[in-house]
């Protein structure tokens, strides 16, 4: 039997190249930088519309969580929206400082680009509950009724569960009903908006988004 030798037949003088060259890395760096700049951009409008949400969220639980307090350890605590140029925080705090077990102030502080916002073009007819007229971000200070001036960011939260004015006397629980509306939205986006309504006599909160109807118009639904 006849053994027969096989070998590769290569050409004298020539190596076979390995690895990449600089053209081919750049065009796959090129090609991940595009694919990873579409995927950021695609993922913008979800990224807001959450902020948004967080920013409506951390607006109940603070509510939540003065009407909760007052109500467990049978004092008043005094809950105050504020809205400057640059931002938009709540603070809650007991309104005796001195009561055994209270909690320390806590302020919340909305996300970047979130505010207490009544844009443009919200509707001033059937609003949230009732309350206000769409014109005013932090708009409290209603009866249960919707009667009253309206426009106070101060709301006390009572050992009953109910929410009063500082009426003779800030935390003393001795006042008025104070019920009302805020509205959260990043500013200059209409259907981003939220509201959260407040019942003054039972302390109920809720919560409100607005859609577009399809019409031309926008109305607020319940969450």
């Amino acid at each position: 039997m006849i053994m027969k030798n096989l070998r590769i037949n290569e050409q004298p003088g020539t190596q076979r190249a390995h690895g990449f060259s600089l053209l081919e890395m750049t065009m796959v760096l090129a090609l991940v930088i595009v694919v990873a700049s579409i995927g950021f951009m695609s993922l913008q409008p979800s990224l807001r519309a959450q902020r948004v949400t967080n920013g409506y969220n951390t607006t109940l639980s603070a509510l939540r969580m003065a009407r909760d307090n007052a109500v467990s350890q049978r004092t008043s605590y005094h809950l105050q929206f504020i809205k400057t140029t640059t931002s938009s925080t709540i603070t809650v705090s007991p309104t005796l400082s001195t009561f055994q077990g209270a909690q320390r102030t806590v302020t919340y502080a909305l996300p970047f680009e979130i505010a207490f916002s009544a844009e443009a073009g919200i509707p001033t007819s059937n609003p949230p509950d009732g309350f206000g007229s769409g014109l005013t971000a932090i708009d409290f200070g209603y009866t249960p009724q919707g009667t009253g001036s309206g426009g106070a960011a101060d709301l006390y939260f009572c050992p009953d569960g109910s929410v009063q004015d500082a009426t003779n006397g800030a935390g003393n629980c001795a006042g008025n009903w104070n019920s009302g509306v805020v509205y959260i939205a990043r500013p200059g986006e209409l259907l981003s908006s939220r509201a959260i309504t407040v019942w003054g006599g039972t302390g109920r909160i809720r919560g409100w988004r607005l859609y577009n109807t399809g019409s031309g118009g926008a109305a607020w639904k319940r969450q």
